[in-house]
């Protein structure tokens, strides 16, 4: 029989107390005065047998709202996408799940090629050189990009579009805070960084200017136009990116940013509440040395037999960390993989179609708003999101929504204090026409 956990019983109790040489458990707090220690009662339920405890723990968990029996059109950095059904196959091979950090090549050359082909697939979707083995997620991702500009450039100011994700750059502020970083933000001019204010903000004390493409809005960023605006005060141009939009959109390397970050979220990782997720980092060449967290290199042995390598590490926590140039020791190598097999499994032309489907539904359903009467704000070019306005609380709206099996979109007055009563709303692939019609029916029943 399996079981999920095994109870301690007396005599396991009682040998346990032998081979430390104690007679009682009491003993073990000898050395805790009397009069310090608890002797009432703790108020927690009573122990239940594992059926029982089952049984509450499942209906606890039936009390959420999930993706297999509710709708979903939120978005707002975690998105509802398909994930083929070889990702969960993958990372349950033992091989996997249990793997951590690859120090010895000669017996993690699954891990290793795993997070070598992970790389090259970030690489190839920005356009950028040099890709690392993962971030935390992308905010931390999006910090870290920053203290790699500030410290590559030894200046002191980071600028940040408030376009970025609110959460994004609130780790942003609290990275800087320990660095003795100024970080300044740029308003936005219909849903798009202000290029007057940035051309105003930047100059020879900036190490890096900051912007989401899409950003947070959904909307697409000029990069052409900021890129020349950073890189004339010589200036680091960190563009943070949702992966998947790059198979539609001109990767930020063609438009010369220095370093490309996001959340590889989309690619095989469900919308879990907050997590964990995988951060990507990736850099022009001329950064490689200060990339933060591990790459890995592809050579061959002396027998002329392809390998993978742990390689440039003098960056790590692990040697010589008086040299580091992040405090990351870790990576999210189980959802690196989830990423590179969602990507293997769509192929180039999947995640083509996968990202055209989400720009081609979303511009349904804003079309579908205007003609229902809603005033769609920051109308222009965007992705997979975008903005409309409320005659009431978002909140009090999604609160109806879910009533009627339908996650509402983001309420974008708790980030924006000017942008009450307005929603955020997200559609990707996974939505149906008929899913999108309903929504918006119900929305202009409400609206009414």
């Amino acid at each position: 029989m399996k079981h999920r956990y095994l109870p301690m019983t007396e005599q396991d109790k009682t040998a346990m107390l032998e081979t430390i040489g104690v007679s009682t458990v009491d003993e073990l707090f000898s050395d805790i005065p009397e009069k310090v220690r608890f002797k009432g009662e703790y108020n927690i339920k009573a122990a239940k047998s594992e059926t029982a405890l089952m049984k509450e723990l499942f209906k606890l968990a039936n009390q959420n709202a999930d993706l297999k029996q509710n709708v979903s059109f939120l978005g707002a950095g975690v998105y509802d996408h398909y994930i083929p059904v070889i990702v969960d196959h993958v990372l349950s091979r033992s091989e996997f799940y249990t793997a951590y950090t690859p120090y010895q090549p000669e017996i993690s050359q699954g891990e290793l090629q795993a997070i070598f082909e992970f790389q090259t697939m970030i690489c190839e979707l920005t356009g950028m050189e040099v890709a690392n083995s993962s971030m935390y997620d992308g905010g931390t991702a999006l910090a870290e990009a920053a203290m790699l500009s500030a410290g590559h450039t030894r200046r002191k100011t980071i600028v940040v579009s408030a376009a970025v994700h609110p959460e994004y750059r609130d780790v942003l502020k609290t990275y800087a805070k320990g660095q003795y970083l100024d970080v300044v933000e740029i308003p936005v001019d219909n849903g798009i960084t202000d290029i007057s204010a940035l051309k105003e903000a930047v100059n020879k004390d900036v190490a890096a200017v900051i912007v989401q493409y899409p950003n947070f809005f959904g909307r697409i960023e000029p990069l052409q136009e900021l890129e020349a605006v950073v890189h004339e005060q010589k200036a680091m141009f960190v563009v943070s990116s949702n992966p998947l939009s790059l198979g539609v959109l001109t990767p930020p390397g063609k438009f010369g940013a220095d370093i490309v970050v996001g959340d590889a979220q989309v690619f095989g990782i469900p919308t879990q509440f907050g997590g964990p997720h995988c951060g990507y980092f990736a850099v022009t060449n001329k950064l490689m040395r200060k990339v933060p967290g591990r790459l890995v290199g592809q050579t061959t042995d002396d027998e002329g037999r392809r390998g993978f390598v742990l390689t440039l590490q003098a960056r790590e926590q692990h040697i010589r960390r008086d040299k580091a140039t992040s405090n990351i020791c870790s990576n999210q190598a189980l959802n690196a993989l989830a990423a590179s097999v969602a990507m293997t499994a769509l192929g180039k032309n999947g995640v083509r179609e996968m990202a055209a489907a989400n720009l081609q539904k979303a511009n349904y359903a804003k079309n579908l708003f205007k003609a229902a009467g809603f005033e769609v704000v920051y109308d222009g070019y965007g992705y997979n999101e975008f903005v409309i306005k409320l005659n009431k609380p978002v909140k009090k709206v999604n609160q109806q929504l879910l009533q009627k099996g339908m996650i509402g979109g983001y309420d974008l007055g708790r980030d924006y204090p000017d942008l009450a009563n307005h929603m955020l709303i997200a559609v990707t692939e996974q939505r149906t026409k008929e899913e999108i019609d309903t929504f918006v029916k119900e929305l202009g029943d409400m609206h009414v």
